[in-house]
């Protein structure tokens, strides 16, 4: 890709994190509108866990062959058709007539999003060459995160009471046309010098590993003993041939090659623990705020715009710190933040009183601003470009994994929980031991992060780093 200048770059990079708003967008918008949702729709617990993991789920699961086939073809044709997918899986799902057709039309919407952010990703790093800058430019792209969690409840909620769910997803369609656009005129192409081959049978494990794994934790509190232990086993084979399978390939799915560096396994490890935590401290707020406190949709987006606020000011504060002195402080402060949010809520029931809910979500807001940006910088900048988008997309996979366990586990625990009794008698005391595993999530989040970014871990990613850009490596990757 040819060097582009300043203004140029920072076009390309405003273009970027269109696509990543929208995306991100999504998620948070339909969070508020789950209570609304599942009244119209008839839905039960698990039903409004579909509704997030389905699109999740397929998203996790086709990351990475968006990755290497941006890398294969042009990042800029698959970027293009990400927007378009998405954006008539936006339309489908506004109009969905039922449960079944809403869950099949998130998918769709997930296809189109597994071309738009590690394809993004990967335009951004092959666009800012500088480390000190693709470092704020990755921060910047964090602060998109905290925008739609900031716009996304707020935007959500005003739809929700006016005009109803079915609106939040048009939200996509004005950001998605000018996305579009824009791409077409200002966004160079770009590929790898030679990417690697399709590897279908890799990609059909995944499938199955996610899939079933998702499938029999949001079911388990329904369905029968032995419908849980089939579908755990397959996902069991299913990582089983995958680990067996992937590294005897040339040109394999998941790199199996890039976990030997202490940093990038680290950074995967924290990324599904943060985002895990994620799915399910909105989860678990959401449908405390508006089905035990009885809060509109709007008004529950203003509760959470704290934590909102926090995400929008930290995530470019921790990039320019990323960039500056490494990712240590931002994954520490990271770590500690979401912990101590976990723990006013498992232990002392912040929910319960105005203050602690609100300081409950100041921190947790802080603690996810500042673990955005070391994740991806790590994930990228020990790698060779040419396999960048690659890279990009096992970080963003990691997320999305995180994401759909974080949704699937917690509800699953919450249903366990509730039982058959009411959410304003059963709710606080049930979701004690979810916000527990969220407490761990954002203990695991600190503990990573202080093993993997020390010096061993610097010298770890520089012998890895070298190993794939080693002649024979490259050959065995599509390198030249």
């Amino acid at each position: 890709m040819p060097e582009l200048s300043h203004r140029r770059r920072r076009l390309v990079l405003a273009i970027c994190c269109m696509s990543l708003l929208i995306v991100s967008l999504d998620n948070t918008v339909l969070n508020v509108a789950l209570p609304s949702m599942q009244k119209d729709l008839h839905a039960s617990l698990a039903g409004m866990q579909w509704t997030i993991d389905a699109y999740t789920l397929v998203l996790a699961a086709l990351l990475m062959l968006a990755g290497s086939t941006a890398d294969r073809v042009g990042r800029r044709k698959v970027f293009i058709a990400g927007l378009v997918v998405f954006t008539v899986g936006s339309v489908l799902c506004s109009l969905a007539p039922n449960l079944e057709s809403l869950v099949a039309f998130r998918m769709i919407q997930a296809v189109g999003g597994s071309m738009l952010n590690p394809v993004a990703m990967s335009i951004i790093t092959n666009t800012f060459t500088d480390p000190r800058e693709r470092a704020r430019a990755i921060g910047v792209w964090g602060a998109v995160v905290g925008i739609s969690m900031a716009a996304g409840p707020l935007i959500g909620g005003l739809l929700v009471d006016s005009v109803g769910w079915r609106s939040i997803f048009w939200v996509n369609l004005p950001v998605g046309l000018a996305a579009l656009l824009l791409t077409l005129r200002y966004v160079p192409e770009s590929r790898a010098p030679k990417a690697r081959r399709p590897d279908p049978v890799g990609q059909l494990l995944v499938i199955a590993l996610l899939g079933s794994l998702t499938y029999a934790i949001i079911e388990a509190p329904e369905s029968g003993t032995e419908k849980i232990l089939v579908f755990g086993g397959i996902a069991l084979a299913a990582l089983a041939a995958l680990l067996w399978y992937e590294p005897r390939r040339d040109e394999p799915l998941i790199d199996l090659r890039f976990f030997r560096s202490a940093p990038f396994s680290g950074a995967t490890v924290v990324a599904v623990s943060a985002f895990a935590g994620l799915g399910g401290f909105l989860f678990l707020s959401t449908l405390y705020l508006q089905n035990v406190r009885g809060l509109s949709a709007l008004d529950a987006g203003l509760w959470m715009l704290p934590m909102a606020a926090m995400t929008f000011v930290c995530a470019p504060l921790s990039g320019r710190l990323v960039g500056s002195r490494g990712p240590r402080l931002s994954l520490l402060v990271a770590g500690t933040a979401m912990t101590l949010s976990g723990v006013l809520f498992a232990a002392f029931e912040a929910e319960t009183a105005n203050v602690t809910l609100v300081i409950g979500y100041v921190l947790f807001g802080l603690g996810f601003g500042f673990v955005n940006a070391p994740i991806t910088n790590t994930a990228v900048s020990g790698m060779p470009r040419a396999q960048a988008g690659v890279a990009a997309a096992v970080a963003s996979t990691s997320r999305q994994i995180g994401q759909t366990l974080g949704v699937a586990v917690i509800g699953a625990v919450l249903a366990s929980g509730v039982g058959s009794s009411s959410y304003e008698d059963a709710f606080v005391s049930a979701a004690r031991p979810a916000w527990w595993i969220i407490t761990a999530c954002g203990f695991m989040v600190l503990v990573m992060g202080a093993l993997t970014s020390g010096r061993w871990a610097v010298r770890s990613a520089e012998r890895t780093a070298r190993r794939l850009e080693s002649p024979e490596v490259k050959e065995s990757a599509g390198v030249t």
